[in-house]
């Protein structure tokens, strides 16, 4: 396993991550996700994602349990706060009540005391910028998390939230959670990656696979037992369009000359990004899981050759216009 600064702090994360949106929600019993965790431990996994509203928090819980008898210190552990969790009008946002009460729920639900990451699962409209750069601080302050981020925010937002934290002696975000794979990029390379660089920002990026197109499972239709197969998952069905699925089929035979799976492919297209921290992934499986470990030592066969290769087939490169 690579380890990589999580921006320009000084924490390193594993360039892969295990995220627990459907590993640790309620596709996935408890002792799956546990053997899963541990396995990913064992095999270098430092980074573990999580949020208060997967699975309505049982996706915590989980984690939680999964890591009782592991060394809290060589773990990363995160969550998020933003969506509805609690009743009324301020169970949900950003505001300093919101985030307060969310970041006790979280680490009761955790079994921890405290968290290393946490990120505002979104942008808030209807609280201040510096209401929320305050609060972070304030529970960095207390010790209950120890750097924040954000996640889907766009770059002018998180350079005012840069900006008054430096102006108030505050700790800024360190880190931002996109969506980011060769189906949704334009906002990370064109919008983010310079702010990266400015402000030294760390991208955790999710969904590498794109709702697990991107791995050529559905290639040749919607497999039985599959997230797309199930009604709860009906929404992935829609991305799956012919004219993505052509893309994948081309991408897949890039994927085999250079021996590597398709999803290990697309996860070293990410990885050889510098602004990537860590990519965070899913898996419902020790198999799907061992594949994604196996995907950093693809990016070494990424020849430019290559990713003009790829680059032609997708036909997406972000430009200015």
């Amino acid at each position: 396993m690579h380890y990589r600064r999580l921006g320009h702090s000084g924490l390193k994360v594993s360039e892969i991550a295990l995220g627990s949106w459907v590993t640790f929600g309620s596709q996935v019993d408890e002792d799956v996700a546990s053997d899963l965790l541990h396995s990913a431990y064992e095999a270098g996994i430092n980074f573990f994602d999580n949020a208060d509203m997967y699975a309505d928090g049982r996706s915590e819980e989980v984690m939680g349990a999964a890591i009782k008898d592991l060394p809290r210190q060589a773990l990363v552990l995160s969550s998020k706060v933003f969506w509805p969790t609690m009743p009324g009008p301020n169970g949900r946002g950003l505001s300093r009540k919101h985030i307060t009460e969310s970041i006790h729920a979280s680490l009761k639900r955790m079994d921890t005391d405290y968290l290393d990451l946490y990120f505002c699962h979104r942008f808030d409209p209807d609280t201040p910028v510096d209401e929320v750069v305050y609060t972070m601080d304030t529970l960095i302050r207390q010790g209950k998390i120890l750097y924040w981020g954000t996640s889907e925010w766009r770059a002018w937002q998180i350079n005012e939230a840069v900006n008054l934290a430096r102006i108030h002696h505050l700790a800024p975000p360190t880190m931002e959670q996109p969506q980011y794979n060769m189906f949704h990029r334009r906002r990370v390379e064109m919008e983010l990656s310079p702010i990266c660089r400015e402000h030294g920002i760390g991208l955790t990026t999710w969904s590498p696979l794109y709702y697990g197109i991107l791995s050529g499972k559905y290639n040749d239709g919607i497999p039985e037992g599959s997230r797309a197969s199930l009604d709860s998952m009906a929404w992935i069905r829609d991305r799956i369009t012919p004219e993505r699925v052509a893309i994948v089929r081309e991408l897949s035979q890039v994927a085999d000359d250079l021996h590597v799976s398709m999803a290990q492919l697309a996860l070293a297209w990410l990885l050889r990004r510098k602004e990537v921290s860590s990519v965070i992934t899913g898996a419902t499986n020790i198999r799907q899981l061992q594949d994604n470990l196996d995907s950093a030592e693809a990016v070494e066969k990424l020849s430019d050759d290559v990713l003009e290769k790829i680059e032609q087939i997708l036909g997406n490169y972000p430009d200015e216009d």
